[in-house]
């Protein structure tokens, strides 16, 4: 029951929820105005974007996307041929733009915590149940991918 708990989309809702308490606490820093408005946005719909493409791409290879299951297929096609964890990338995306969003430029120390978190809970588990059921196939492909982008 644990491991139904423990998923990446509960660590960015508590991640975002500690930015905007941030943004409350330290409201207003005047951070760029506008602009900053917008490339949130545009940091957030790129990242939606970019979770739906993967998991689209991976229900068309009939594969798991929750992460504590086992593999079926090895999808390194679409955006998987830029990242290994486009899912996990448009996570981080929607978090900086959340934060650019509310102008919260202290929060910005979380998007890198995030990331470390996703990849001790996650991106290492994931990678060695893939390397075990797709060996060679998998080290060929995380060999030309890069982990992010």
């Amino acid at each position: 029951m644990r491991k139904w708990i423990d998923l990446p989309p509960l660590w960015l809702a508590l991640t975002l929820l500690i930015a905007w308490g941030i943004s409350r606490v330290v409201p207003g820093l005047g951070f760029g105005g506008a602009w900053a408005g917008w490339a949130g946005a545009a940091l957030v719909g790129a990242g939606l974007l970019l979770m739906g493409l993967a998991a689209a791409t991976m229900m068309a290879a009939r594969t798991t996307v929750i992460p504590h299951r086992d593999p079926s297929a090895l999808v390194t096609g679409g955006v998987f041929r830029l990242s290994r964890n486009p899912i996990y990338l448009g996570d981080a995306l929607v978090l900086a733009g959340f934060i650019l969003r509310w102008d919260a430029v202290p929060a910005l120390v979380l998007v890198p915590v995030f990331v470390w978190l996703i990849d001790r809970r996650f991106i290492r588990a994931e990678e060695a149940r893939l390397r075990a059921a797709f060996g060679a196939e998998f080290e060929t492909w995380a060999a030309r991918t890069r982990r992010w982008i």
